[in-house]
Formats: structure tokens, sequence, C-alpha cells
């Protein structure tokens, strides 16, 4: 079975080693000149360290992260708890694999050593995907034509692949940016903070934890606002992340005003799907189900995505391509949906105004911590697991 994946991102990356633990001969393909990754933190819940496991890379990415004992939800002004959730041992011991906050350039690197280097293709942009009933074929920018039994489009996004296959569809403003920052440990030294917490205020939320074994403070402040780049290299103007939370608690104020360079991103999405495949050719990742990162799912759903479709193309053979990317878009699309659908709706509570929706909202937190150690963001971790059998 020969396969192409288009897009070096974790997604992609993540194909390709699925696809070749299947028995594929992988081509992976990239635009970039050069494996990079940009960003900062990232969250690893257990059903994305479960397929990192199955892939034999999570040693080597829990090495290099750290390990939450507890998430805590705070209020804006005045930093009092509204509940905890239970983060370590427990979630290890339910779920069957850890949760992990590590740098996103370590995961990246992690993935990237494991795919051998002949199977990479790098500054190589494609410009077009199509097929028939015998195979599927990719042309890249310089007009070589690359042959395969099946492609994968995990090219972010801003995916073109997905306008190739289902027509004219732009990514959509999420009506948020964030602001990122990462600061050395002593640069936060003695300011009290809780280990891993997430403060909510009106139209806007902070949160903040340790990556790289505790040597990096993430943080991310996320607003409500008018069209914003999409860039993860763009820099905020300075004080203005400042501005953006004025009147908060003096430790998230400590914080940011500890910030060395901070850069500012507009969230973008795209709509749900009713399909991602069509014959020899499908989406995985951001392409097909992009979601704003209020329940730290995107990775581990484009994860998850990856082991599905290895597993569904474990024992196909050529012509039976079409039907196994069915099965795999059966497995996934209602899961992904649902993810991209829970993670606005987080984004709406944790913006509520102050007064009655967020006292109620408060109320309803501080009781799923009563019922449920592990919290709101827990649906996905017990689901999509590598030796699951969904029917389509």
């Amino acid at each position: 079975m020969r396969a192409i994946v288009v897009g070096a991102g974790i997604g992609g990356l993540a194909a390709t080693l699925s696809l070749r633990r299947a028995g594929c001969d992988v081509t992976l393909v990239e635009q970039a000149p050069r494996f990079t990754e940009i960003g900062a933190g990232i969250q690893l819940a257990p059903n994305a360290t479960r397929v990192l496991r199955r892939l034999g890379l999570l040693d080597v990415v829990a090495a290099r992260s750290s390990r939450p004992s507890r998430l805590s939800f705070r209020t804006w002004s005045d930093g009092g708890e509204i509940c905890g959730f239970a983060l370590g041992r427990e979630v290890e011991d339910a779920f069957g694999a850890p949760y992990l906050q590590a740098h996103r350039a370590d995961l990246h690197q992690a993935l990237a050593a494991a795919v051998p280097p002949e199977s990479v293709r790098l500054n190589t942009v494609v410009v077009g995907i199509e097929q028939d009933g015998g195979s599927a074929r990719v042309t890249t920018a310089d007009g070589e034509r690359l042959e395969a039994d099946l492609v994968v489009a995990a090219d972010g996004v801003r995916s073109r692949a997905r306008q190739w296959l289902f027509g004219a569809d732009e990514a959509l403003f999420s009506g948020t940016a964030a602001y990122r920052a990462l600061l050395p440990a002593d640069e936060v030294a003695g300011l009290d903070l809780p280990e891993y917490a997430l403060w909510l205020g009106p139209g806007r939320h902070f949160v903040h934890y340790w990556v790289r074994r505790g040597e990096l403070l993430n943080v991310v402040g996320v607003i409500e606002t008018g069209a914003a780049q999409e860039s993860w290299t763009a820099r905020a103007e300075p004080g203005e992340y400042l501005r953006a939370f004025e009147g908060w608690d003096p430790r998230v104020l400590d914080v940011l005003g500890r910030t060395g360079t901070v850069l500012r991103y507009g969230i973008h999405t795209r709509a749900p799907l009713a399909r991602w495949s069509s014959g020899r050719v499908t989406l995985l990742g951001d392409s097909a189900h992009a979601m704003v990162p209020f329940q730290a799912q995107g990775a581990a759903q484009a994860l998850v995505d990856a082991a599905v479709l290895g597993d569904c193309l474990a024992d196909a053979a050529p012509a039976d391509v079409p039907d196994a990317l069915d099965r795999y878009v059966g497995r996934r699309l209602a899961t992904a949906t649902k993810a991209q659908a829970g993670s606005a709706k987080a984004g709406e509570d944790y913006h509520l105004p102050d007064g009655p929706e967020a006292r109620a909202r408060n109320a309803r937190l501080a009781a799923q911590a009563a019922e449920n150690e592990f919290g709101p963001h827990a649906g996905a971790w017990g689901i999509d697991a590598f030796d699951e059998r969904q029917a389509s």
C-alpha cells in the first residue's frame, strides 16, 4: 500500500507513523524547507498519550514534559478558587495514560525523529490532488506528479486540499485572539501561582501551566476581539496585554508584567463537515476539524485521527482504500465534531459577564467537581482508544 501524507505538522507526522505501522509505504510531503514547529505549550490528555504510547514515543515525550497534579479554576478579580480537578496519578489510573503538558516543539521533534528521512519530501509545495478508480496523485509546484493508493491531507486550518475536495470553504475567525508567552521558572519565582490554573473573566480568560519539566511557564491570555491576524510569530504591542487584563488578580498582572516577547494570534476554526473523504483522499486533523483550544483537544483529536486511520488501513488492499477511508471517517467524525462544539461552548462559558450567569457557571463547575474528580475536560479522554473498533 502506497500513501502520501500532505503536511508535516503533528497530525501529518502521526499519520505517517501510524500508516507505516500499518504496513504502508508512506511519502510525507511538506512545503517548508526543514522541519520546524513553532508555538509554545500544548496539553496532551490521555486520549493523546495513549496514541503516543502505541507509536513508541510516550517515554520520549514524557521525559521532556510536565505532569500537573491538579487543575484549578479561579475567578478573575481576586483569584478565589471556584473548584479543582485531579490530573495526576488519578488520571493515569482511571484512563490508562498520563496527562502531560509539553512544549509543542518537543512533541513535534519526537514525532519527526521517528520518521525515516528517506520518507520525507521537504520544500515541496502541493498544488493539486486528483484521483481515479485505481490511484490518487499529488501534483507539486515543480510539475512533478506523485502517485499512491491514498492521499492524506493534513495541511492545517487553511487546508487547500479541503477546498479541492469539497469546494470553497474558508477558515472562520472565532472572535477571539490569544496572547502567548513562555517565562523561565526563575522569572516567576515567589508569585504564589497555582500549578495549573484557568482564570475566568468577562470576555476573556487566562491560563498558565508548566512545560519542559517545569523549566518554563506557558501563559495564554484569550480575549474576545474583532478580526485578528492568524500568525504564530506576530508580536503583541508592548503593554497591550496588560491593558487587556487591567483590574485582574495581581498575580495575573505580575506574570504578564514579567513576560518578554508576547505573541498574539487570531484563533480560527473550520465549520464541521458531513464527510472528510472522497474516494482515495481524506482529511485529517485541523484540515478536517480545526477547533478553538478551550478544552485542549485540538492536537489530541489529530493524534487519534492518525491512530484510527492506521487501524482502518492495516488489513486493507489497494482496492479497499475507499471503504477503509469511509470506516475511518465513520469512527472519527462524530467524536471530533463533538469536540469542536464542546470547545466552542467552553469558551462561551469561560467568558460570561459578572452576575447571575457567571455565578451559575461557577456553581455548575463546583457541582461537577463534587461529582466527578476529572471535570468538564475529561469527556473525550476515555474514548477512541487504539484498540476500539466502532461501527461506522
